[in-house]
């Protein structure tokens, strides 16, 4: 039976994904866009073409035989960004999964491996295709090998067969390299005959056959295109061999090892929960294997006697999803160490004993998700107190990069597996249901046996790593207050909304028209293929990218274009207008409960730096560049009529934390002296005095100080400014001059991240680099540089989650009415009367400020109004 062997180009492909898709990262931090973009890639592929063999080739190094040749050979290439570099063991975690073979081999590049795979399956009659986003490799097609070359999209392919190849450039496979060692190749550094670019050189094979020819044939060029091959004839035949792929490389592996029999799906859902691909996890029809339990005793109750509510009981409220605000609610187990008991709603509902119980502070109640059973909880009237252990927040704060989403995932951590994941109970997607009574129940009461089981082992392990103080002085309290402010909700003016979204449609009508003028024809905006044949062909704009459908009219493109044609920025504007309108007004609308107040969903147990997130809706994605955006607030109104709307928000937060933890003289000098970081950041860095900083100094100024929090490279700062990478880096150098002591106390973070293996915020959050002493070299810098921000960003996350636990005890200890209803970013929001104004404008900064003492002063900026907008 012949073969059909896939044959991937890993390095190039990688390249081609991550400079085709924006710079993606999940809640870890991990850059994904080149693995994501990879991903897709293969699914296609392996769906569209059904291989039988399978292998990846990666480059071993920088020096290869051809710089035995010529040792400027790939000179010229910028560094790979380190936003890639970090990329690429994930990249071989993900192939592994899928189960393809990967190889490389010193002195050799993965065209060379490809090329002697190719030969030696061509010889043996087998099919082959070659994927790659280097044009080099089309020279190895042949009539049973055709070279798929990605262009500017991952997934858009031109083919190239030996007749496309001879329809492209009128050559033969063969000739490509002799097309090479004219016209040369700017990408890997190879010279060729200065002055002969593509048209010469094939004009010159089309009448000679290859390089060889053109030379022997040399008198029958005239001028100065004759002066200029025979001066460079040694570098045409260097230039020659350099593009020419070795296919008698010395591998040892061969065809018939790259059998392909699928992924592992196991392997495959580990490496996307840790990239985050949540879209990819969703369209895999995946069900984990069961595991045999042990058999559990446990009694369904009818109706609740008091006598068995004891001190401390383990306590789980089953959600049928993730969101408890509106989600049915199918049963609630108790467990001790001797019993365990399952009951159904409508007994919850009414008991008196079970709610006089739960309100009791004194009965210890562990849980799996306080946060979530408070707020669905107080759904049925039963109101939450005495919560002693939350299973979650423990386990997250041990560990901090595992994702929690499921009671069973959670506790394999701690080798406990005596209950199931959720979808093998209930399914997914469209087939998702609630089992029959007897495995609902089973499963209700498996989960708090096991909380109960856990528990210890969790708070041993905080014990061990000087973490209890975080998890039950900050994170446990917090997790109330949360579930209070998301039942509490915010109120919505509805109109006002409408009204935005009819505001917002009449000005997308106009510059509908106005774009459709300067267009001299009307056409659909939202159609790529007609926007990019106006912009295009009609208009004669200059094509930057193009994709399998035809122009790109992506943002990146058009932000390149912007300033060459009128019509640009109405078309960007009315793409984020639209966006405005679509997302945030119409989807706002859709999260209105019957209340009139969305209820949105805190994160807590989510990122690995300890921040808060905010789902349906995410609140904290309100875009506030656009005037437009902004004006979205304007919605959010207090509760009470003649209230007001308060915004207490923490200037300059992680600026004044990366002061403290580098105790740099100059920048604990500039915030004690409450000067303007930014201006005093540009006055070092561009050597000018405070008023001959300049708008864009300024700007460049910030980019580089919240640049260093978040370990910015050179690549990173270049994309945000918009200049080269040189001057980027230039920027960097001229930071750390002007500031030695941030530069110290990264230096000094990542030897403690290699000595303990993990770094720390002020409060003991702790983040674990395993990869910090790693011998991969990407590994490693990735690991380094999430060792400089973490201890910054966490250390800002936990000032505010401090500062919100004082804010509540404040407002309850001096009888207050004034609610917290927010917490976005750095930003505190309240409603409140305004007899308390006076008040809360020396109570609220008061609290903040000090929510912990510095060596810097932390500082609040305090305002109020009749809206959320108004605060600002």
């Amino acid at each position: 039976m012949a073969k059909k062997i896939l044959l991937l180009d890993g390095n190039s492909l990688a390249y081609r994904a991550f400079f085709a898709l924006p710079l993606l990262t999940n809640e870890h931090g991990i850059h994904t866009n080149a693995v994501y973009g990879f991903t897709m890639m293969l699914q296609r592929i392996l769906e569209e073409e059904q291989p039988t063999h399978m292998i990846v080739a990666f480059d071993a190094g920088k020096t290869t035989f051809r710089h035995e040749t010529f040792s400027e050979y790939k000179g010229g290439r910028q560094k790979t960004p380190p936003e890639l570099s970090e990329q690429f063991p994930y990249l071989r975690k993900l192939i592994d999964a899928y189960r393809i073979k990967r190889y490389e081999l010193p002195n050799y590049e993965a065209d060379d491996i490809i090329g002697t795979l190719s030969l030696e399956a061509e010889r043996a009659g087998d099919e082959v295709i070659v994927i790659s986003g280097d044009k080099d490799l089309t020279q190895l097609a042949s009539p049973s090998t055709t070279v798929y070359i990605t262009r500017k999209g991952i997934t858009d392919i031109e083919k190239y067969t030996v007749e496309h190849i001879k329809e492209k450039y009128g050559l033969t496979p063969e000739q490509i390299i002799d097309m090479k060692g004219l016209m040369g190749d700017a990408s890997d550094n190879i010279p060729g005959v200065p002055g002969v670019g593509e048209k010469t050189a094939l004009k010159l094979l089309a009448a000679h056959g290859t390089v060889e020819g053109v030379y022997e044939a040399i008198d029958q060029q005239k001028g100065k295109l004759k002066e200029k091959l025979e001066a460079n004839k040694d570098l045409a035949l260097i230039s020659k061999k350099l593009a020419t792929i070795e296919r008698q490389a010395p591998i040892e592996i061969a065809v018939d090892e790259l059998s392909y029999g699928g992924p592992d799906q196991d392997e495959l859902v580990k490496v996307w929960n840790e990239l985050a691909f949540k879209s990819l996890l969703e369209k895999m029809e995946y069900t984990a294997e069961e595991t045999e339990k042990e058999e559990l005793t446990f009694e369904v109750l009818s109706e609740i006697d008091a006598s068995i509510l004891e001190d401390e009981m383990a306590v789980h409220l089953e959600l049928y999803d993730e969101q408890y605000h509106t989600c049915d609610l199918l049963g609630v187990s108790l467990a001790t160490a001797e019993k365990t008991y399952v009951i159904p709603m409508d007994v919850i509902k009414e008991s008196q004993a079970f709610k006089d119980w739960f309100k009791d502070d004194t009965k210890k109640k562990y849980m799996s998700d306080s946060k979530a059973s408070t707020a669905a909880f107080f759904r049925c009237g039963v109101e939450v107190d005495g919560v002693d252990f939350d299973l979650m927040l423990g386990a997250y704060i041990v560990n901090p990069s595992l994702t929690y989403t499921d009671l069973a995932n959670i506790v394999q951590e701690y080798g406990y597996s005596e209950v199931s994941q959720n979808e093998q109970i209930y399914g997914k997607g469209a087939k998702k249901a609630v089992p029959a009574d007897a495995v609902l129940h089973e499963h209700i009461a498996r989960k708090a046996r096991t909380i109960w089981a856990v528990r210890p082992l969790v708070l041993n392990k905080l014990q061990e790593n000087e973490q209890y103080d975080l998890y039950r002085n900050l994170e446990l309290p917090l997790a109330t207050i949360l579930g209070a402010m998301e039942s509490l909700g915010v109120t919505v003016d509805k109109e006002q909304l409408l009204a935005m979204g009819e505001e917002l449609s009449g000005k997308l009508v106009k510059i509908e028209s106005e774009i459709h003028s300067l267009a001299g024809e009307e056409f659909n905006i939202n159609s790529p293929k007609q926007l990019g044949m106006v912009l295009f062909e009609k208009l004669g704009l200059p094509v930057l990218k193009k994709t399998k459908t035809g122009y790109s009219t992506a943002a990146d493109v058009l932000e390149k274009l912007n300033g060459q044609h009128e019509i640009i920025s109405h078309i960007l504007l009315y793409r984020q207008l639209g966006k405005i309108l679509s997302t945030y007004i119409e989807g706002l609308l859709k999260e209105i409960h019957e209340d009139g107040k969305v209820h949105t969903r805190f994160q807590q147990a989510l990122t690995t730096t300890g921040r808060l997130s905010s789902i349906n809706p995410n609140l904290q994605n309100i875009p506030v560049r656009l005037e437009e955006g902004r004006k979205i607030r304007k919605a959010f109104i207090p509760s009470f009529p003649g209230w007001v709307m308060v915004a207490a928000d923490y200037s300059q937060i992680e600026l004044r934390v990366l002061a403290e933890m580098s105790k740099d003289e100059r920048l604990i000098e500039a915030f004690k002296n409450d000067r303007d970081i930014h201006t005093t950041t540009a006055m070092d860095v561009f050597h000018v005095p405070a008023e001959e900083v300049t708008g864009d100094m300024r700007r460049a100024a910030k980019a580089v100080n919240f640049g260093i929090v978040y370990g910015i490279s050179d690549y990173g700062l270049s994309q945000n400014l918009n200049i080269t990478r040189k001057e980027a880096q230039a920027f960097i150098d001229r930071y750390f001059a002007s500031f030695p002591g941030v530069k110290g106390y990264m230096n000094d973070v990542v030897a403690g991240a290699k000595k303990n293996g993990f770094v720390t915020t002020l409060m003991n959050r702790r983040r674990y680099l395993p990869d910090i002493t790693s011998s991969n070299f990407n590994l490693r810098s990735f690991a380094e540089r999430t060792a400089m921000n973490t201890p910054i960003q966490g250390s800002a996350a936990d000032i505010i989650k401090k500062a919100m636990i004082d804010m509540a005890d404040a407002l309850e200890r001096e009888g207050l009415k004034t609610r917290m209803l927010l917490q976005v970013h750095d930003e505190l929001i309240f409603e409140a009367p305004p007899e308390e104004l006076e008040k809360l404008k020396e109570l609220v900064p008061q609290v903040m400020e000090h929510a912990v003492e510095l060596n810097v002063p932390l500082k609040v900026d305090f305002a109020f109004g009749d809206t959320w907008y108004d605060t600002k």
